[in-house]
């Protein structure tokens, strides 16, 4: 079998559904980054899988949160997207919210993407970040002081009652600032 097709088979049998390159070259053995890039652009030709975004390879089915993860990596998804999820905020937004090295909005079939930036010591801090698979998404707690930190406390949660406010505390050090704990503190009662 051609490492051509064994690098597709490889990929379409991978739990995961959003590759890069460098995620390729690791998955394929196959070093040379260019080469293993033609043989991709060649399955996406084909129609046997996808190229939304250049660098970015995904099967015909892929996960948008994992696609979130990929575009700028290193990001997380966080603040509105995890914070409707738990139920804090009520305001629907399809757009997948991340907090990343830097800030764009971008859209990839027909799906919006956001990503803030913050402090590098703040993003690099893993407390608060779940990795489940290839998706790197923060707890509630973190979200909410994420956002918190973003908007200088100018925000609006609608429930905060499923914020734990241990774990919150918790968190609170990473972000090195005295006002956004006295902002935390007097909207969970601290």
């Amino acid at each position: 079998m051609s490492s051509q097709n064994n690098a597709l088979k490889l990929m379409l049998s991978d739990k995961r559904t959003v590759f890069t390159i460098q995620s390729m070259v690791m998955l394929s053995g196959i070093s040379d980054g260019n080469r293993l890039a033609k043989m991709m652009n060649y399955y996406v030709k084909k129609g046997e899988i996808m190229n939304p975004r250049r660098g970015i390879y995904t099967k015909p089915a892929y996960n948008a949160e994992e696609l979130a993860c990929a575009i700028f990596h290193p990001s997380y998804i966080s603040l509105e997207y995890v914070l409707k999820q738990a139920g804090v905020i009520f305001q629907y937004d399809s757009t997948i919210t991340s907090i990343s090295y830097l800030s764009r909005y971008v859209e990839v079939d027909g799906r919006a993407y956001s990503f803030r930036q913050i402090k590098p010591e703040i993003w690099m801090d893993l407390s608060g970040i779940r990795q489940v698979g290839n998706i790197c998404i923060a707890t509630p707690e973190r979200a909410f002081l994420d956002m918190l930190y973003l908007s200088d406390g100018n925000c609006h949660f609608d429930n905060p009652h499923p914020i734990k406010c241990k774990e919150v505390k918790a968190l609170l050090p990473s972000y090195h600032s005295k006002t956004l704990a006295q902002t935390a503190a007097k909207l969970l009662n601290l």
